[in-house]
């Protein structure tokens, strides 16, 4: 198994814990008796999840944090290390996306999205992975999307910081060879949480663009990404749906596939 076993001393690191994929994923280690250290902004969600975790019989730490804060997540290693605890498998779930052409966009939003889903996420495995590596056990989760295959209109910068994502995971993976540490990229369709409404679509619209068969849930998704670490793969997409997505949306030639995509997109729609 290439997770490693759960120990007293040792932790999860789930961001982007607060609600959605997150909170699943650190369900799905707690009941498997790993510990966790929960990292999101909104301190009242994390505790609330970490009394529920708690009850599992696993030790659930709360790091209220701003990710996209580059001075804040230079810290974490040393909170997480004040809490007493060795970081065994880091998840970066972490990430949002904005909506629309890059050339309505607001830029402050367009870079505080790359700092979070891309910045980040290289940070925290540059940081998290040497120990892994000294100790020779250890797994990492970075949570791309079947977006990752294929350029996005209206979604430019969240496709690209996936596709970074992927390919920064596909190397990692490489890299760790003969180490006992695995890299895994979860790379989910559509998933049913508060991601649209916080990137500025409802529901309604997403679905618009999106037939209901293809839709995943956060629960699904979860269990998906750790059973893909625990048996070491590199990339894991959840429900056929998905792995037809991202298959099409990888060979389909893109000059065709672009005004497809951005004649399907409820931003972009006239």
């Amino acid at each position: 198994m290439a997770l490693p076993p759960p120990r007293s001393d040792l932790t999860a690191l789930v961001t982007g814990a607060s609600s959605g994929i997150g909170t699943e994923i650190a369900r799905e280690l707690a009941r498997r008796g790993h510990n966790v250290t929960l990292v999101a902004r909104s301190a009242g969600k994390l505790a609330d999840l970490a009394k529920e975790l708690r009850e599992l019989g696993v030790e659930a730490d709360v790091i209220p944090l701003d990710l996209a804060d580059g001075e804040a997540r230079a810290e974490l290693a040393d909170l997480v290390k004040a809490q007493g605890k060795v970081v065994s498998i880091l998840v970066n779930n972490a990430g949002l996306s904005t909506m629309g052409p890059v050339h309505k966009a607001n830029p402050h939003a367009e870079l505080n999205m790359i700092e979070l889903d891309v910045v980040a996420v290289a940070e925290l495995c540059t940081r998290f992975l040497p120990g892994m590596v000294e100790r020779r056990s250890g797994a990492v989760l970075n949570v791309a999307s079947t977006a990752a295959f294929q350029p996005l209109p209206g979604q430019a910068g969240y496709a690209a910081s996936k596709a970074f994502v992927l390919s920064y995971t596909r190397a990692l993976s490489g890299e760790l060879r003969g180490t006992h540490v695995t890299a895994t990229a979860l790379c989910p369709g559509p998933v049913r949480t508060g991601f649209n409404e916080a990137a500025g679509i409802s529901d309604r619209e997403a679905e618009s663009a999106m037939p209901g068969f293809m839709w995943e849930t956060a629960e699904d998704v979860a269990r998906c990404g750790v059973d893909a670490m625990a048996s070491g793969k590199t990339v894991v997409i959840p429900g056929l749906p998905g792995r037809l997505t991202a298959a099409f949306g990888h060979m389909a030639p893109k000059d065709l596939l672009m005004p497809i995509l951005a004649s399907r997109h409820p931003k972009l729609r006239k």
